[in-house]
This record gives C-alpha cells, sequence and structure tokens, in this order.
C-alpha cells in the first residue's frame, strides 16, 4: 500500500531489487536504506534477518513504510528526515537506494509534493552527489553501497565520484524502459539541455555497486559475506 503522493514501486526499484536479491544478508546484517518510500526494499532485506533502518524526507513515505511493516510483521526502524542528519555517527553493512534522479528545471529542489521523488535538479544529480560523497562515512569496511538512477545522469559520474570517494565501484546491472509520463512532460527542456536525443523514447536504468575496502570478516560476522 501507499499513501497519496508516495512513490509506488516502478522499473527501478524492481532492477534494484534483483540486485538486493544478489546480497548475501544474514540474520544480523545491518541495512540503511535510503528514500524508501513505500518500504519494499527495507521490508525485503528485513524477511532476510537483516537489521534495517529506513529514512525518508516524506512524512507520507514514512507513515506508509511504517504501516506496510506492521501489515507483514516484519521489524522496521522508519525515520522522518534528511539521511544524513539522521544517521551520523551510524555505519552500515549496505546500504541501498533509489533517490531522486530525474533532471528538472530550477536549481531547488521541492519541499513537498510527489515531485520531491523525483526532481533532483537541473543535471538530476543533487541528491546523487551527495550520497556519493557519503558512502564511506555510511559504510563499514567491506560494506556495500546498491543504487539505481537514469542514464540521462551519467552513469560515468556516478562512478568517477564513488572511486574519488575511495570506494571500488562498477556498474552491475542496466535495463531500457519507455520514457515515463514525467520525462515525456519535459522533452522540450531535456533536448535543449542535451541530456537527451531528438524523440528519444527509451531510458537507460543502471544499478551502481560500490564497495568499501576492508576486511570481509566484519560483514560475515552480521551475517553476510558482502562478496
Amino acid at each position: 500500500m501507499a499513501l497519496s503522493g508516495v512513490y509506488r514501486p516502478q522499473a527501478d526499484t524492481g532492477l534494484l531489487a534483483e540486485a538486493l536479491a544478489h546480497e548475501d544478508i544474514g540474520p544480523h546484517t545491518e541495512v540503511l536504506e535510503i528514500g524508501t518510500g513505500t518500504g519494499m526494499l527495507a521490508l525485503n532485506a528485513a524477511s532476510r534477518g537483516a537489521r534495517v533502518t529506513a529514512v525518508d524526507v516524506s512524512r507520507a513515505a514514512v507513515t506508509t513504510a511504517r504501516l506496510n511493516a506492521w501489515r507483514h510483521r516484519l521489524p522496521l526502524r522508519v525515520l522522518h528526515g534528511d539521511f544524513e542528519a539522521r544517521t551520523a555517527g551510524r555505519r552500515f553493512d549496505l546500504v541501498v537506494t533509489n533517490p531522486p534522479y530525474v533532471p528538472a528545471p530550477g536549481d531547488r529542489l521541492p519541499s513537498r509534493g510527489p515531485e520531491r521523488a523525483w526532481d533532483a535538479g537541473p543535471d538530476g544529480r543533487r541528491v546523487l552527489d551527495r550520497i556519493c560523497a557519503g558512502a564511506p562515512a555510511l559504510l563499514h569496511p567491506g560494506g556495500v553501497l546498491l543504487l539505481v538512477h537514469s542514464g540521462l545522469c551519467g552513469a560515468d559520474e556516478t562512478l568517477s565520484r564513488l572511486t574519488g570517494a575511495g570506494l571500488t565501484a562498477e556498474v552491475t546491472a542496466t535495463a531500457s524502459v519507455p520514457w515515463g509520463p514525467v520525462l515525456r512532460s519535459r522533452r522540450s527542456w531535456l533536448e535543449r539541455q542535451g541530456l537527451a536525443a531528438e524523440g528519444e523514447q527509451w531510458e537507460e536504468l543502471v544499478v551502481v555497486r560500490a564497495r568499501r575496502p576492508g576486511d570481509d570478516a566484519t560483514a560475515r560476522a552480521r551475517g553476510g559475506t558482502m562478496a
């Protein structure tokens, strides 16, 4: 279920869920989901025994995730607010995120409404770049970051920022999906910005997996290899 205005799982969520399925999550794995929405990915990890914290800036999303956790009888800690502020001083074995990544006119991010779940500034990287910069502080040695975003934002830029932050990173999955209503409504602007070719119909989604160097024994002790 999802309250009004909460981002419902779509193709990007599904692609990230497939990547999550390949991670060796155990009973004591510490997991963080940034931008949990309905809580689908967080609950997936919780169903496998992980100890999961989910964060979202949307109060409706926080309520939705808590209700879905209650419905499925799964333990889930859901926090409202900015991910860096709410996780200060904590580290995790696995961080998973489907952040806002759609390029949008204007420098200001929306502070309310459904657009908050997808609008991410003129290049679509306003939230992505914060996650890339903050990932090392969020991960235990040997910990893993999984994130999904549109190819419009530049997968190479994500890899460059993550490796520049000291992580090893690679694209582990891709998918092509038809343009949705948001991209179609911005076609002229995207073409003028050079972010899309004229008449483009398909969007590439990418999953990036990044790992903080370190002893995998830390992750194994928490119940997963994170290899």
